[in-house]
């Protein structure tokens, strides 16, 4: 079944068929978002990526100890709740793993709420200094379908932890190693952060990303790509520069 209505006589594919789309044939999908930027079902696998994870985490390694693992992570954390009487430090932990595992089956507002900031980003970018005239919409549709292949990582995880692998020490934050950051944990955080986003789930979201933006925006890939790439290492090194001054 289809949705949204005719446009030059032809009707928008399924959603469903845009998702398989996504990943065998990318242009597509994009290209149809300008016919309808109705991406309903992204968001609804998300939702259930993330509650999914969320689940295998709490069954399988717990939020007390995730919860200890990035709290170790941190040497400023650490330190603080070292300090504290032993009473207190576990009546904080525990709160904090009542946090987290609050958040962390949340989470799907946290990552609507990245996904908005995004295409404000690209949005901005795009029509005022690119001259484009992308609609909101539009831009909102092809985030999604972009982040379909970085949300597999839910699923790695998920299937990962059920199959008790990586269950002691798990590190939410980078819970599955696509990335070179997972094996650099115990280098200087001037070296692990950066290899987190040298990720190949999220790097192939990035050069769908690149591919739709070019779509949407009617311009050359290489003008998407520079946009997309550089804002891509701007955050890798504002992100990497908060990590080293955390500790």
């Amino acid at each position: 079944m289809s949705d949204g209505v005719l446009v030059d006589g032809v009707q928008p594919m399924s959603q469903g068929m845009r998702v398989v789309n996504t990943f065998v044939a990318p242009s597509k999908t994009f290209a149809d978002i300008l016919k309808s930027a109705s991406c309903w079902l992204p968001l609804v696998l998300m939702f259930l990526m993330t509650v999914g994870w969320s689940f295998a985490v709490d069954k399988t390694v717990g939020f007390a100890a995730a919860s200890e693992v990035q709290v170790n992570k941190s040497s400023m954390q650490a330190d603080a709740l070292n300090q504290l009487p032993p009473d207190q430090r576990a009546q904080r932990m525990a709160m904090t793993a009542k946090i987290t595992r609050f958040t962390t089956y949340g989470s799907i507002v946290f990552v609507l709420i990245f996904m908005t900031i995004e295409t404000l980003i690209l949005w901005g970018v795009f029509n005022f200094a690119l001259g484009a005239t992308t609609t909101f919409p539009q831009v909102f549709a092809v985030v999604a379908f972009a982040g379909l292949p970085r949300s597999l990582m839910w699923v790695l995880s998920a299937i990962l932890l059920f199959a008790g692998v990586n269950t002691e020490n798990f590190d939410m934050r980078n819970p599955v190693g696509t990335n070179l950051g997972y094996y650099l944990q115990d280098s200087p955080k001037w070296l692990s952060t950066p290899g987190t986003f040298l990720d190949v789930l999220g790097l192939w979201s990035m050069a769908l990303l690149v591919i739709g933006m070019a779509i949407i925006s009617k311009k050359k890939m290489s003008q998407s790509a520079a946009v997309i790439v550089g804002l891509w290492l701007l955050i890798m090194l504002a992100v990497t520069g908060f990590s080293v001054a955390m500790g």
